[in-house]
């Protein structure tokens, strides 16, 4: 059974940074893009940021370009989402995903992604 798990989230201030961890068991994401969404009330959720199986390619929403970070651990099938400075309209519950198999490009919708977390509560406050 493929589970992800992820941890991290809290309350910080506006400007405050935030790591976000996601731990899979159940099977290697090796030929899997994993990403991040985000979803805030009344929102859909949205496309945040992905990573390929080697960290080498990486993808960002324009909002969160230059603030945060995905990277991987693959020795620990893991994934982070370093989140610097914060703005109250990063509030959100994070959810760390993974894709479909051998896919060339990386993903950014929602439909592409077969595998859910079950979100941790990001707070940013003013």
């Amino acid at each position: 059974q493929v589970q992800l798990v992820e941890s991290g989230g809290g309350l910080v201030q506006g400007g405050g940074s935030l790591r976000l961890s996601c731990a899979a068991s159940g099977r290697t994401f090796s030929s899997n893009y994993m990403g991040w969404f985000r979803q805030a009330p009344g929102k859909e959720r949205e496309f945040v940021a992905a990573v390929s199986w080697s960290g080498a390619n990486t993808n960002y929403a324009d909002s969160v370009k230059g603030r945060f970070t995905i990277s991987r651990d693959n020795a620990k099938n893991t994934v982070y989402l370093q989140m610097t400075s914060l703005k109250p309209e990063d509030t959100a519950v994070y959810y760390c995903a993974g894709s479909i198999s051998g896919l060339r490009a990386i993903p950014t919708g929602r439909s592409m992604y077969p595998y859910w977390g079950q979100g941790t509560q990001v707070t940013v406050s003013s």
